[in-house]
């Protein structure tokens, strides 16, 4: 599942950690030692690094062309190399790569600080003490929570500036550099809105004392607040498992309400609940009780296991359905399918220059571009789908199959996760001189639906729901309320 952290360590889908290493990429940057966060690297072997970083991603990365093609991606390369005329310290080389990062348009490709700079970051009081909302239809940022010691700066004023940049380019710069799949905005403004001052912190500066200027009731005001540590902010833990169970079933009223929080079967049996069964319970329960009306919550469900999510879609068919269309790796991964590895993975077939994968000896996770029998006990009344930003992976890929074929109203904002599929599966990880940990997806998923639509998007709801301060301060939920007056106005 998807971290909320600032680092971006985007491990959605819960497939394996594989035998199979980028060995090139490996043997290219040889080993790394213990580093220190001051060292300095020097500018002309960062731009080697970055070159041959970049080029070794391409020939493993099956989507690293999906969404920006090799010319414009050359350009971005060369620029950022171009951009490195002294040398940089870890964190500086960082900020130099997450945004060309970013441009891959993947969840699932990672680049994070090692794991001692981070806790090193977490000791220290660098963070805005600040919580702030993006909001997107106003185009401000407004003050959700003060956790500094001076209080004058309230609730719903509007951030002007930071240490003297307009937050505008504050803005730009961190956008640029969250990743999301394609050229979604709807994860990214999330993600913000939950930990703005983290992503400064490793994106922008991590200064001891910010001087922002706020404005309220047209009046502008400065302050300097001093920064803070991780710890007056709710832990992650808390913001990512914010429910009782991973798995939520209420009927009210008539109309039924399934939450699902997450796919991961780790999340579920962590709840000490088992998908098949509690699903099929559901199921048989909708059909003693006539219930009509289903609501699927799947809001802030950040994904997990694909077995999971193909089989509550069953549930809405009544016929042999499609729900990936095809998975395809790289020639170069392809040809490292052999001698071990081939124990565990069948080799991919080529086919018109395409390599696509095929069944795993091991695990049922990559059968799904086979047709899909539909579950014995189908719904046959109304779904309503609750999506956001947070809506990932497994989940953007149930969402979107749903969608497509028309098994549900969509209500809430468009899906973080590509409509037409991702990049994800197997994952290789690997650390470069700098001590910068990168992780790549080595599958390239693409789900059976229009693929002359959403290029580039998430699902689009068919009813869209803007979230405001105010539903977002007072924890408001809008999208199950405008729901439920649409279902009783039938």
């Amino acid at each position: 599942m998807i971290s909320l952290s600032k680092q971006g360590s985007y491990f959605i889908k819960p497939a394996l950690i594989i035998i199979l290493s980028i060995s090139s990429t490996l043997n290219f940057f040889g080993q790394t030692k213990d580093l220190k966060p001051a060292q300095k690297y020097p500018a002309d072997s960062l731009r080697l690094w970055t070159s041959g970083l970049m080029d070794e991603i391409s020939k493993k990365h099956p989507g690293f062309y999906r969404y920006t093609d090799r010319e414009k991606f050359g350009f971005l390369i060369d620029s950022t190399k171009q951009s490195i005329q002294d040398s940089l310290t870890q964190l500086q080389y960082y900020r130099k790569l997450k945004p060309l990062f970013a441009k891959i348009g993947c969840l699932h490709t990672g680049i994070e600080l090692p794991e001692e700079y981070k806790a090193y970051l977490n000791t220290s009081n660098t963070l805005l003490p600040l919580e702030l909302f993006v909001d997107v239809k106003n185009q401000k940022v407004l003050v959700s929570k003060n956790y500094s010691e001076n209080k004058e700066v309230m609730q719903g004023a509007e951030l002007v500036s930071i240490n003297g940049t307009p937050v505008p380019v504050v803005l730009k710069k961190l956008l640029s550099a969250v990743p999301s799949d394609g050229y979604n905005q709807t994860e990214k403004i999330l993600l913000l809105n939950y930990r703005f001052p983290f992503w400064y912190q490793e994106i922008i500066d991590a200064p001891k004392v910010f001087k922002v200027v706020v404005r309220s009731e047209g009046t502008d005001q400065a302050f300097e607040l001093s920064g803070v540590s991780k710890d007056v902010f709710p832990p992650l833990e808390q913001l990512e498992k914010n429910y009782q169970g991973a798995l939520e079933f209420e009927i009210k009223n008539k109309m039924a309400i399934l939450k699902v929080h997450s796919f991961a079967d780790t999340a579920i049996k962590e709840s000490g609940q088992n998908f098949k069964k509690f699903i099929r319970e559901v199921f048989e329960i909708l059909q003693q009780q006539n219930i009509r009306d289903l609501i699927i919550d799947v809001r802030n469900n950040t994904g997990g296991t694909d077995d999971n999510a193909a089989l509550l879609a069953s549930f809405f068919f009544d016929k042999t359905f499609r729900y990936w269309d095809k998975i395809e790796v790289t020639e170069g991964v392809a040809k490292e399918i052999k001698g071990v590895n081939k124990i565990f993975y069948k080799k991919p077939e080529e086919n018109n220059g395409l390599y696509l994968w095929k069944k795993s000896w091991i695990t049922k996770e990559f059968d799904y571009y086979e047709p899909q029998k539909p579950a014995k006990m189908n719904f046959k009344g109304n779904s309503y789908l609750l999506t956001n930003g947070l809506c990932l992976s497994s989940c953007a890929d149930f969402t979107a199959v749903m969608s497509y074929n028309k098994k549900a109203v969509v209500i809430g904002q468009e899906t973080g996760g590509g409509y037409q599929g991702n990049t994800s599966g197997m994952l290789s990880r690997a650390k470069i001189p700098t001590g910068l940990v990168i992780t790549i997806p080595l599958q390239k998923y693409t789900n059976a639906v229009d693929l002359n639509k959403n290029f580039g998007r998430g699902t689009i709801p068919d009813h869209e729901i803007a979230a405001t301060f105010e539903n977002w301060i007072n924890k408001q939920d809008v999208e199950l309320d405008d729901t439920i007056q649409l279902i009783n106005k039938k």
